[in-house]
């Protein structure tokens, strides 16, 4: 057997890289490293141009936080709703999107609440989520946060911050596991969780 320090140095950037992707550790990202580099070279280079573009083509949109490209349209289909839906990632707005159950604004907070990492409420965007609120005359908050303790914590501290508002605050329970993650959460049991939403 090879050992990996062995290995060309640029391959060993290539696995360090790979490294940093979720859920992937030392031996997934030798595997992916390997089957990458006998790709043909065209393969490589398209990949290449399609991660450099990323920065210039991708954005967070400066309102609502959704992942977009140009004008967000979550923020222009929905612009006359009186709900919005508080999630964590803007992956979950698509996870919520393909449910086909839920027709009103978004806000991605960008992250949860975190003390023992070090994420506090000033990494929250709390203060657009409350000029939002006012702006579209909102009536409804949805609270779409991961069933884990930090998705707990931060459903609480939103709870706190948003009743003096006197405005209805739901959550999604109905359906989902303790310490689930929306990420792993079939459409089926995400649009159940979304219609038997409960007052919070």
């Amino acid at each position: 057997m090879i050992n990996p320090a062995k290995y060309p140095n640029h391959l060993l950037k290539l696995i360090d890289v790979l490294k940093k992707l979720p859920g992937v550790g030392s031996k997934s990202a030798e595997r992916f490293a390997f089957e990458m580099i006998s790709w043909p070279e065209n393969r490589l280079r398209e990949m290449a141009k399609i991660i450099e573009a990323v920065p210039a083509q991708m954005h967070h949109c400066p309102h609502c936080g959704c992942l977009t490209e140009e004008s967000c349209r979550f923020c222009k289909t929905n612009e006359k709703a009186h709900s919005i839906c508080v999630v964590a990632k803007a992956k979950d707005v698509f996870s919520i999107g393909a449910t086909n159950e839920y027709q009103g604004l978004y806000h991605v907070l960008g992250t949860l609440l975190s003390p023992m990492d070090g994420i506090g409420p000033d990494r929250l965007h709390i203060e657009k989520l409350l000029e939002r609120i006012q702006l579209h005359e909102i009536k409804e908050v949805i609270i779409a946060l991961d069933s884990t303790l930090e998705g707990d914590a931060t459903s609480l501290y939103l709870k706190s911050l948003l009743s003096p508002l006197n405005i209805k605050i739901s959550r999604l329970a109905f359906g989902l596991p303790m310490g689930s993650s929306l990420d792993y959460v079939d459409g089926g049991t995400l649009a159940r969780a979304f219609n038997a939403r409960s007052h919070y």
